[in-house]
This record gives C-alpha cells, sequence and structure tokens, in this order.
C-alpha cells in the first residue's frame, strides 16, 4: 500500500443511509455509493449527477472514502489523490 498519513483518520463508522443521504433528501439519483471512513456520511460518486461524497469532503475536508458498493473494499484519499486497492479496518492500523 502506498503511504498516506490520512489513513490514520479511518476510524469505525456507522453508514448513515442505505443510498446516498443526500440526494435521498432531494429526491435525486445515484450510480454508486461512497462511504466517507471519517463520520460514515454516504455519499454518491463523481459519475452521479450531484456528486456527493466529493461535495462531503470539500465542506468537511474528512480525507479518505471507501467504496459502499457490495463486494468492493478500495478506497481514495482525496487530499493524497491515492487510490488503493483495500484499505486497513481502523483496528488493522
Amino acid at each position: 500500500m502506498d503511504y498516506c498519513e490520512h489513513i490514520s483518520a479511518i476510524v469505525p463508522v456507522t453508514p448513515s443511509a442505505d443510498g446516498c443521504e443526500d440526494c435521498l433528501k432531494i429526491g435525486g439519483h445515484w450510480l454508486h455509493l461512497r462511504l466517507c471512513e471519517s463520520c460514515g456520511h454516504v455519499g454518491c460518486c463523481d459519475q452521479s449527477p450531484n456528486r456527493h461524497a466529493t461535495k462531503h469532503y470539500h465542506s468537511t475536508r474528512h480525507p479518505i472514502i471507501k467504496s459502499f458498493q457490495p463486494g468492493e473494499d478500495w478506497g481514495y484519499c482525496y487530499v493524497d489523490e491515492l487510490f488503493f486497492e483495500e484499505l486497513p479496518e481502523s483496528n488493522e492500523r
């Protein structure tokens, strides 16, 4: 795994919703979901019309997201623009 100091921001989280929290509020739709590894916010990907996961990053500066799609374990650091095939669990760091 590439080094990323923001991995330390990963904490145990509870997903905020079963779908994109913000799209559900406005009646929007999404393609894929992302989970904030700092607070549990579930947002839609950048291919979705509203790009709520990235908007969440810009408003909170929470650096790490993980795919919230079944069977996907990859993650991404917005700050370092690093893709991780798999993120460590919060207790593995």
